[in-house]
Order: structure tokens, then sequence, then C-alpha cells
């Protein structure tokens, strides 16, 4: 008959005996999660039993063929794994490993889950829902008493029935004690057989802490530490055997303890003929002062080496017990630790001297609510110093050794206020140099002068940093510097590189400190090269030069040798390369430069020796012939006219050269034919304007004449020359 195994009658006041109070399973909360995430009601929907075919009073079976049904057992749980969606078949798999471990466990779960859901309904209409989750008819009506008699448990109820197995496989003993008394105390045989053992346990815990205080007494702690120890392997949650145990062992702490990177770091070694795993325990007081025991990984394990308590709050003064484990079970005495204060130090401390005076940097810890600095002078006086967040500045400061104590402040759990031990320091002030106020730089005749004020009693060198000069004022040492300026030069004068701008920075020097000061910029512009200036008979010169390299932009500019005015004109290197160069220099003499433009706006310009050519003034030498008067009929004379021309006196002019060339053909040169006249420079120049008579037949006519001005200064006197056919003579 169905439902006979918990009772003769179904539906008749208190027939139904020992329905499942808790599913009494390792695990279950885990499992009923995973049911959860799958959408499932309840786990017996993991059968796929198919409607109204799941039967659960006389046994756990689903329904097979027509009119049968089958046990659901270990190997119907591994079918059910293996063909299974991927959502349900773990599901299966978890069952079927609870069913090795219990064979009515499964059907205990699937029990107390069916129940549940229909008290969580009306009596009107929990038959309807019965049918609807699958439960077989014949069953239905005894599954309804069930849920009818049985006590409904509420949420806190429900969380202690499905936590016991858990607190039970860990040996939890006075969590399973606590979590049974919220349950009702009879109905369930499991439970009254759980809780008939667990009252036995807790009598033998009891024994052991008796006997553990006995042998403490009596100054045997080996004995104590054993019986302790028997203790905390029965009930792992006694707290009374712990306690004993950390203060049996804490006389000599073994485990170390320390705060980094403001974190506590536990470290400790293995010395087990077996090495194994350990529990690490916190353990502190709370704001009431009662003793608190908190795990360090949860409920994990770590085996021996180095491991990290992010968990300790900053303020709290903690110690820790490393409690070595095997399978689950304690397997010897803790190792104990120093008492530590949570209060980690001011990180990566840097004090740095400065002109009198001593400048401090931290990195605060996380947690800390100030920072305090205590200062004691060289003569032994103490004071309080204002610190920021990161740092502090001490001014005014005496020569000599000056000691700082840096404390962070918190504030405890229970609110008051903790210090840090502290972080003790020294630093020496020495003396500095005064720093360089000003620096500049004159340039002139291709050189650089360069001039400071300040440094008073101090060294001054001019460096060109690397990277950029560092703000003036800002504390260096001289192992820090680079190397001095190396320009070449006479004295004080010195020749930068052509072609490139440097920053020349001036550092105060004074022993092994310095003091960086202004910066300049100098920029040298490269030369120019292959200057060469050719006067027009328009007024105008025609400039020739060399461009130089990646030069953009050249100055060209003139001025006169006499008189004021000149001028001035920027070239670019197209304009150049394309249509050459041409200067209204005028007819005086002039002299012409030419200099790369700076690139760099503000710089100091250094040109090096000036591209320069001189270009005499605007002289001329003519010559024609000039055919004299017949006198009593004789033939005239044929004269040479030579006539000197400049805007000013020149110092040298040259010689002027006529020469005659038998023909049509004009001579060459000055010695390419006959010299007929020949007239001195100074002479020239000093009348101006002479005429020579030429020989009456200096070669066979016709002949032809040319002039010519010789000496090293012809080139400078431009030669104008009467037309060709006035100078043949026939």
């Amino acid at each position: 008959m169905a439902g006979q195994e918990f009772g003769h009658h179904l539906g008749l006041p208190r027939a139904l005996s020992g329905l499942p109070l808790s599913p009494l399973v390792p695990g279950y909360g885990g499992l009923a999660a995973a049911q959860h995430a799958a959408g499932l009601r309840h786990l017996g929907e993991v059968l796929r039993a198919g409607p109204g075919a799941l039967r659960v009073l006389d046994g756990l079976y689903i329904g097979a063929g027509p009119r049968g049904r089958r046990r659901v057992d270990a190997a119907l749980l591994d079918d059910l794994a293996a063909s299974s969606g991927p959502a349900t078949a773990p599901l299966a798999a978890r069952l079927a490993a609870l069913h090795r471990a219990d064979p009515q466990a499964v059907r205990r779960v699937v029990l107390y889950q069916l129940i549940c859901l229909l008290q969580e309904h009306p009596e009107a209409r929990r038959a309807r829902l019965a049918g609807e989750v699958g439960v077989h008819a014949d069953e239905v009506a005894g599954l309804v008493a069930a849920a009818r008699l049985r006590p409904v448990l509420d949420r806190r109820q429900r969380d202690a029935a499905e936590s016991l197995a858990e607190a039970r496989g860990q040996r939890r003993l006075h969590r399973l004690r606590r979590l049974l008394d919220r349950l009702p105390a009879d109905g369930d045989p499991a439970l009254a057989a759980l809780r008939a053992d667990l009252a036995g346990r807790l009598r033998g815990v009891e024994d052991a802490v008796r006997a553990g205080r006995r042998a403490e007494d009596r100054g045997d702690h080996r004995e104590a530490s054993a019986a302790y120890l028997r203790a905390l392997r029965a009930a792992t949650d006694d707290r009374r055997a712990f306690a004993a145990l950390v203060r049996v062992h804490g006389r000599r702490p073994l485990l170390g303890v320390e705060l980094v990177d403001g974190q506590t770091e536990l470290s400790w070694k293995d010395r087990r003929e077996q090495p194994g795993e350990w529990r690490l325990l916190r353990l502190l007081r709370d704001a009431g002062g009662r003793p608190v025991v908190r795990s360090v990984l949860g409920a994990g394990t770590t085996p021996a080496g180095t491991v990290r308590d992010p968990g300790a709050a900053p303020g709290d003064t903690v110690r820790y017990a490393a409690l070595p484990m095997r399978d689950g079970r304690p397997d010897g005495p803790p190792l104990v630790s120093r008492r530590l204060l949570v209060a980690p130090e001011v990180e990566r401390l840097v004090l740095a001297d400065g002109p009198e005076r001593i400048d401090g940097a931290w990195q605060r810890p996380a947690g800390a609510v100030a920072v305090t600095v205590e200062h004691t002078a060289p003569d032994g006086t103490t004071a309080e110093l204002d610190a920021e967040e990161s740092g502090f500045a001490a001014a005014g400061l005496a020569s000599g050794g000056h000691a700082f104590r840096i404390v962070c402040h918190y504030r405890a759990p229970d609110g008051h206020p903790v210090s840090s031990p502290g972080v003790r320091a020294t630093a020496t002030v020495h003396p500095w140099p005064e720093p360089v106020d000003t620096l500049t730089a004159r340039a002139g005749d291709g050189s650089v002068r360069f001039a400071w004020t300040g440094a008073a009693e101090a060294e001054v060198r001019l460096v060109v940093w690397p990277g950029g000069a560092p703000a003036p004022g800002t504390r260096l040492r001289t192992d820090e510097l680079p190397p001095p300026l190396d320009w070449p030069g006479e004295g004080d004068a010195l020749r930068p590189p052509p072609g490139g701008f440097t920053e020349v920075a001036a550092v105060a020097v004074r022993g092994a400190r310095a003091l960086a000061g202004p910066a300049v910029g100098v920029e040298a512009v490269p030369p120019v090269p292959g200057l060469v200036a050719q006067r027009l008979p328009d007024g105008t010169a025609r400039i020739s030069l060399d461009w130089p390299g990646d030069a953009t932009h050249l100055v060209v500019g003139w001025e006169p040798l006499r008189s004021g005015g000149g001028g001035e004109r920027t070239v670019t290197a197209h304009a150049y390369r394309r249509g050459g160069l041409r200067l209204p220099v005028g007819p005086e003499a002039v002299r012409v430069r030419a200099s790369t433009l700076p690139r760099v706006p503000g710089a100091v310009v250094v040109v090096p020796d000036a591209a320069e050519a001189v270009l005499p003034p605007d002289a001329s030498v003519a010559y024609q012939l000039v055919r004299a008067s017949r006198r009593f009929r004789g033939r005239g004379r044929t004269l040479l006219r030579v006539t000197f021309a400049a805007p000013g006196a020149l110092p040298e002019v040259p010689e002027f050269v006529c020469v005659a060339r038998g023909g049509t053909l004009r001579p060459r040169d000055a010695s390419d034919g006959t010299t007929l006249v020949r007239i001195p420079g100074p002479e020239l120049a000093r009348h101006g304007s002479l005429e020579r008579e030429l020989p009456a037949a200096p070669c066979p006519a016709p002949y032809t004449l040319r002039g010519f001005l010789l000496g090293e200064h012809a080139a400078s006197v431009r030669l104008e020359e009467p037309p060709l056919a006035s100078l043949v003579v026939r």
C-alpha cells in the first residue's frame, strides 16, 4: 500500500511519521544553487520521470512502461548524467555521487524539497500543485498529508536545516548544536539520532577541555596541549580549546608576522614529516573587548610559506595562529605569532636637504587619517612640524644633523585613535651656494661672452643639459652635473660650433652641492662661403655666393664706405637659386655682407666671420680718337683723349695702355700689337683727362686701335670703349 512506510492509514491525524526536517546532505547549498540556475522547481525533475510518474513515499521511483516503475539508483543517475542536457547533466552526476555515499540521500532531498514546496502554498492548492510537479496520483494525498503534518519551517529554520550536514562534516559541533536548537525537537528520526550522537561528542569535548585545564594548572604544558588538541579535533569550533592552545603555545612565537606594504604578512615553515595544509586564523578583540577569531582564507587552507592578510583593519591589535590540518582535522598544535598593531608606517620615505631646509616626501598608507612629524634640531630642541598628506618642508634650519619621527594616525574599529610606532630618520643640512640670479650673453666677432650676477662665494659653471635645463633653484649634487662648457676661445670670448642652437645654463657650485640657475639660448648661424660682388653699369651689383647647407633665409646688406645709407635684403634659398641676387648699391664704394638668418626667436645670435666683399666705386676710363685741325695746309694730328671719372678719390688707379694692330681686327690684349700710348694711373687720376698724340704711321694702314687697363686694380675700374669703327685708322 502506497505510503505505508509512514503509517497504515493515510490522512489520519499523526498517522505519518519520520518526515524529513533536513536534507542532511553535504554541499546542499551548492546543489540547490545549481538547481535554481537550471530552472528546476525541485531536484526530482532531474529524473525526467514524466507527468505524474514520480513516487517518493515508499522509496524514490520513476515510471517504467505502461504500469511499471523503476527505483532510482546509481546506474539510473549515471545514465541521466550521460544523456541529459548541459543544464541538468551536472546535477544528475552530483545526485549519483550522493546516492553512492548514502542510498537514502537522494530520496530524502527530493522529499524535503517537495514538502517545503507544498508548504509555500495554501492547502487548497497543494493537491493540484503536487500533480503539476510530477508526483504520481497514488501518492498525491499522502504527500499533501505530509505537508500538513510536518512542521512548517521559517527561513531561519530552513537555513539551519540545510546547513546541518556541512557543520557535521566540518566537525563544527557547537555550530551544529546551535543549528539543531532552531529545529523542532521531534518528528525526524535522523535528527534525533544526530542529536544523540552530538551529545556524546560534546561530552567527550568537555572531558578533554577539563583534562587540559587540570594539566595546565599542574604546569604540564605538553599534556595540556595534547588534551586541548583532542578537544579541537573533535570540535573544530571549540573556542575554549583553541584559545587554550594559543595560550600554551604563544609563549614562543613561531609564526612570523610583519607589516609589508600596509598588509600583515605571515611566514612559517612546515616541519612535519609529511608537510600538509594549514589553516590561518586572525585573533583580535571586538569593540566590547570580547575575543574574536576570523579565518584569514575563509574556509580554505594553504601550504606553509608566506601569506598576506588584507582583511586586518588599520588600528587593530591582532595575533595570528597557523593550525596544521590533515584530512580536514587539526594535525598538531598551532604556531602562534606575536601581537601586532596594524598601523602601517609611511613608505618610500625620502629626506632631501636644501639651502637651510630639509624636505620630506613619503607615500601615505591607506586608512591613515593623519601623519605628524616631530623634529629634533642639532641643539636638542623638539617641535612639531606642519605636514601634508605626502610630505613636509622644514625651512630656516641650522647646519648640522636633524632627526625626524614620522607617525601615522588611525582610528580603530571601536573609534578610539591609534598611532603607529613611527619611522625615525635623520638628515644633515649642509652649506649650499647662493643661486645665480641672472645670466646674460653678448655676441660679437663670431664669439659670445657670458656674464652673471649672484652666486657669491660659489663657483659658477656653464653647462649644457642633455635633456633640457632644470628650473632655476633646483637642488643638485655636483656629481650629477654635465661637464662644463668646452667651447674654444680666448679669455672669456667663446666660439660656439657654427650651425646649431645651444641652451647654456649657469649652475652655482659649492662643494658637493649645486643650485641650478637661469639659462640663455645661443644660436651660432653657419657662415656664408664664396661671396663675390660684381658692379654693373646701372649702379647695381650682382651678388654670387655658395648657399650654406640647409639654411632657409640669408640677410645680405650693403653699406657705403664714405657716407651713410645702405640697406639689406632677406633672400630665400628658392628665390636665389631661381633668379640670383642684384643689389642697388649706387656709384660709391660699398661693403657687402651676407649672413644666415637665425631660426630661434629670442636667442643670442653669434655670426661667424661675416662673408664680406668690398665693391669699389663706379670708376671708369673712357678713350676716343680726336682729329686736330690742319695747319698751313699740312695734315692734321691724330690725338687720343683719355678721361677718368670716379665719384671719389681712388687710392689706386690702373695704368692705361693703347696698342695698334694691323688690319681691322681688334687687338686681343695689351701685348697683341704695337704700344702707342702709355699713361700711368696716378697721372690719369691727377688730371682726369689727357690727350696724347699718336705716331704718324705706327704700322701699315689700315690698323685698329684698342685701349687696356693694366695693374692689380684694373678690375675695379670700368673701361668704356668707343665704337669699333671709330678706332680703325685708314
